[in-house]
């Protein structure tokens, strides 16, 4: 039976790859890294000290010593910057936007990707992102791509906000997932696509149970090889 699992979870905003991933690591008693907290980070930093996305010499700049901490908490992750809460901070629509934008930039991305690989290089890991099973870990020995339809990756979107308290509406909530695809997919380095060799979920009709036991067969499928 294979030890240390290293398990990639890729996919757009609102295909369930957080509640899938939290879930799945739960259930095998494996750490949960939500790869794209890092980016989103990058994005918060940007935005509070007015650096614009198109300068990457100061983008890279603030991946330099992050401090950042994952602490799993009810179920879910909360998330420290030094001694500082960021966990709603980085779900804000304005930061989800900045995220994108930044994380196209590959000096941005190479700075990051030593961080991600130094995660999970041990293992007994599920690793959540867009980059995972293609970049981070090209050798990864589970690979999951997770989507949905733009109409219900929206409304799951939509309703993550109104329960942060976020003031927006679903149009708006719609069209900008559908941006941040768009840029995501098109990028020159680490676009967001599934692996070749991704096990491809698509969550629209699907509970999270239902995701989840989906994922859970697979990785025990190959525990058994």
């Amino acid at each position: 039976m294979n030890a240390g699992l290293i398990i990639a979870i890729d996919g757009p905003s609102g295909a369930g790859k957080s509640s899938s991933s939290r879930s799945l690591a739960q259930r095998l008693d494996y750490r949960y890294v939500d790869t794209g907290a890092l980016y989103r980070v990058i994005g918060l930093l940007a935005v509070e000290h007015g650096v614009s996305a198109d300068d990457p010499e100061r983008l890279a700049a603030l991946c330099d010593d992050l401090p950042l901490r994952f602490l799993p908490e009810n179920g879910g992750v909360r998330i420290l910057l030094g001694a500082r809460e960021i966990t709603a901070a980085i779900r804000q629509p304005e930061v989800s936007q900045m995220a994108s934008k930044v994380s196209a930039q590959p000096i941005v991305r190479r700075r990051l990707l030593g961080v991600q690989r130094e995660w999970g290089a041990a293992g007994n890991v599920v690793m959540e992102g867009r980059d995972i099973g293609t970049a981070v870990f090209p050798a990864a020995d589970v690979k999951f791509y997770l989507d949905a339809s733009p109409e219900v990756r929206g409304q799951r979107r939509y309703a993550e906000l109104q329960d942060q308290g976020v003031s927006t509406d679903l149009q708006k909530t719609i069209q900008e997932m559908a941006e941040r695809d768009q840029r995501d997919s098109t990028r020159t380095h680490a676009p967001l696509h599934p692996a070749a060799d991704a096990i491809v979920i698509d969550t629209t009709s699907l509970s999270l149970p239902e995701v989840v036991d989906t994922m859970l067969r697979a990785v025990q499928a190959t525990r058994k090889c």
